[in-house]
C-alpha cells in the first residue's frame, strides 16, 4: 500500500530555546573548559577522527585513517553545550550546526562503544549532582501519557511515510539469518517476517482474539486478520488511529479489527493473545508493574503473550534510569528502556505470569535503522516541504543515527519476549 502525502497547512510550531541559545557566563565558561579537556582526553584512546576549523586533527591513536570523521565547526559552542548539559548538549550541539559528521552512526557507534571509559570513573560516581533529573511532566501517569505520545508520532503520518516501508511498520525488521547487507526493497518483507514471528509466538489464527497494545499504523493488526483473528488494538495517537483505520478498510479487514483511542491501563475483556510491538518502551520504569498486570488479567486462559521490546544491560540501566537524556527531552518524552534482567523480575514478582522465550535481535535494528536513515536523507527536502525546519532535520537525523550507533555497538539491543502464566503446561 502506497500512502500520498499531503502538505500540513501549518508548520508544526517547534522552538527550540535550548539550541538557539549557546550557554554562556562563569559557570558555562568553567564547565566548557573541562568538557574540552575531558574530550580531548577521550579522543587519545578511541579510533576517531575529530577535525577542527583551523585544520587540525585529533584522534585516531591506533593510526587508523580510515576512521570515522567528527568535524567541529564551531569547538568553543560544542564544549560550552557539553560542559554544561552533558550529552543532551552534545545532541543539542549536533541540532545548532556546531558539530557534523559523513557518517554520523559510525562516528556516534566509536562513542556508544567505549561509552563508559569516556568519562573517568571518579566523575562517574558524581553523575547524580550533575546530570538532569527527569521532568515530573513525563511522567506517564494516565494524564501525561497521551501528551508524551502526541509529542511524537502525532508529528504528522505524511512525515513517517517518508521514511518508512510501504507497510509502515516503526520497529525492528527481521531479516533472512544469512544473506548480503539489506536494501530498500528486502525491508517490508522483513518487517512482515518480524510480525510474523510474533503472531506464531502469540499462536494466533483462525478465531483467535487478539489485543494489540500499540496500534502503529496497523500492519500487525491486518496481518492478524489475514490469518482469521479477530483483533482490538489499542493506541493513544491520534494521527496513527486514523491512518490506521483507513488503511485496515483499504485491506478489508474492518469488520475482524478495531482500534480504540485508549490507554493500555484502561482496557477490558480477555483475549487468548496478547501483542505489542516496541511499546514498552513508552510504560516508564515505575509503571512496568502495572504494564505486566495488565497483561496478565486480560490474558484468557491457556492464553499467551508477545512483546518486541528494546533492552539495554542491566548495570546501564541502573546507572543511566534516573537520567534526563537527549532522546527523552526531543523523542521520546517518558521513554525508558528496560534490561531484559528487570523485564523477567517485573514479570516474575507482580503476576503469575512467566517469561518462556526470548529471541535477540539487536543487528537486525541495526540494519533497519541504516535503511530508514537512508530514505530520510533521500528525502530531506520533503522534510522541509511538510513545514518542519532545519534544526527539526536535523535532529532526526541525529536521533536515528543515534539509535543505529546503539545497536551497531551493542549498547541497545531488541528482543521478543513470550510470557505464559506459570501453572499452565507449555504446548
Amino acid at each position: 500500500m502506497t500512502t500520498e502525502l499531503t502538505i500540513p497547512t501549518a508548520p508544526p510550531g517547534l522552538s527550540w530555546p535550548d539550541v538557539d541559545r549557546v550557554p554562556t557566563g562563569v559557570r558555562a565558561s568553567v564547565a566548557a573548559a573541562v568538557a574540552h579537556r575531558l574530550f580531548r582526553r577521550a579522543l587519545g584512546r578511541l579510533p576517531l577522527r575529530v577535525e577542527y576549523p583551523d585544520g587540525t586533527a585529533l584522534g585516531c591513536s591506533r593510526g587508523d585513517l580510515g576512521a570515522p570523521r567528527l568535524v567541529l565547526h564551531r569547538p568553543d559552542d560544542f564544549a560550552a553545550r557539553l560542559g554544561v548539559s552533558g550529552l543532551i548538549g552534545f545532541g543539542e550541539a549536533y541540532m545548532a550546526g556546531d558539530w557534523s559528521a559523513p557518517d554520523p552512526a559510525a562516528a556516534l557507534t566509536v562513542l556508544a562503544a567505549h561509552i563508559e571509559s569516556l568519562i573517568p570513573a571518579a566523575l562517574q560516581t558524581l553523575r547524580g549532582l550533575y546530570v538532569a533529573k527527569h521532568p515530573g511532566a513525563q511522567r506517564n501517569t494516565r494524564d501525561n501519557t497521551r501528551d508524551n505520545i502526541a509529542r511524537h508520532y502525532d508529528l504528522s503520518n505524511d512525515f513517517f511515510a517518508l521514511f518508512l516501508d510501504e507497510t509502515m511498520t516503526y520497529s525492528s525488521a527481521l531479516f533472512p539469518a544469512t544473506a548480503p547487507p539489506p536494501r530498500w526493497p528486502d525491508l517490508a518483507a522483513a518487517q512482515h517476517r518480524k510480525i510474523d514471528r510474533v503472531l506464531d509466538a502469540a499462536r494466533v489464527g483462525p478465531g483467535t482474539r487478539v489485543l494489540e497494545i500499540g496500534t502503529g499504523w496497523g500492519a500487525l493488526a491486518i496481518r492478524a486478520a489475514e490469518r482469521g483473528a479477530r483483533v482490538r488494538s489499542v493506541t493513544l495517537s491520534t494521527e496513527q488511529r486514523e491512518l490506521a483505520r483507513a488503511r485496515i478498510d483499504a485491506a478489508g479487514a474492518t469488520d475482524r479489527v478495531r482500534v480504540d483511542l485508549l490507554d493500555y491501563r484502561e482496557v477490558d475483556g480477555e483475549y487468548d493473545a496478547v501483542v505489542s510491538v516496541e511499546m514498552i518502551e513508552a510504560v516508564g520504569c515505575e509503571y512496568l508493574d502495572t504494564y505486566f498486570r495488565s497483561i496478565e488479567g486480560l490474558l484468557a486462559p491457556r492464553g499467551r503473550a508477545a512483546l518486541q521490546a528494546i533492552t539495554m544491560p542491566h548495570r546501564r540501566m541502573l546507572a543511566t534510569r534516573d537520567t534526563y537524556t537527549w532522546i527523552q527531552k526531543y523523542i521520546f518524552p517518558g521513554g525508558f528502556l528496560p534490561s531484559t534482567r528487570l523485564i523477567a523480575e517485573t514479570v516474575a514478582r507482580g503476576t503469575e505470569l512467566r517469561v518462556t522465550e526470548r529471541f535477540p535481535m539487536g543487528a537486525h535494528y541495526a540494519h533497519t535503522l541504516r535503511l530508514w536513515r537512508e530514505r530520510f536523507d533521500e528525502y530531506t527536502d520533503q522534510v522541509d516541504g511538510l513545514g518542519f525546519d532545519p534544526v527539526f532535520r536535523r535532529m532526526w537525523q541525529f536521533y536515528l543515527a543515534y539509535a543505529e550507533a546503539g545497536f551497531r555497538s551493542g549498547y541497545l539491543d531488541v528482543e521478543q519476549f513470550v510470557l505464559t502464566r506459570r501453572d499452565e503446561e507449555i504446548r
